[in-house]
């Protein structure tokens, strides 16, 4: 953590003098970005390569009980994953027009408190039934 605050500052300095760089160079300087992109993308390529081909570290000592997850359960946890993802991302659409829509009914109407907020509460139940169905999967895991 302290190595990607060390090198904020750095990143920065990068970012302004490649702006500067564009600004004054122009279509050069772009063939030079495309081309440090282009050698990083294969570097992250040929690491990608290297780690998925490689064992495990410390692979002489690892105890059988305490292998890596089966192959049969990374679809469970995927699902969890995308279970959660989608209804936290539904729930956030519903908020956001249901809690606009209850504000304006309550800038108008302050008797209806009560309504409004069950309304924007349903919405939020959505997330939680996308919780409940990963805490399920993650158990059949």
């Amino acid at each position: 953590m302290t190595a990607w605050i060390a090198g904020l500052p750095v990143f920065a300095a990068v970012c302004a003098g490649a702006l500067l760089l564009m600004r004054r160079k122009g279509r050069a300087a772009l063939g030079v970005f495309l081309g440090v992109n282009a050698a990083l993308l294969i570097g992250a390529v040929v690491v990608l390569l290297i780690a998925w081909g490689g064992a495990p570290a410390g692979a002489d000592t690892v105890d059988v009980a305490q292998a890596a997850v089966p192959a049969a359960n990374w679809a469970a946890l995927l699902g969890a994953a995308i279970s959660v993802a989608g209804s936290s991302i539904g729930a956030a659409i519903a908020v956001a027009y249901t809690g606009a829509a209850a504000l304006a009914a309550l800038s108008e109407r302050p008797e209806l408190f009560g309504r409004a907020m069950v309304i924007v509460g349903l919405a939020e139940g959505i997330a939680i039934y996308g919780l409940i169905v990963a805490v399920i999967l993650i158990g059949k895991a």
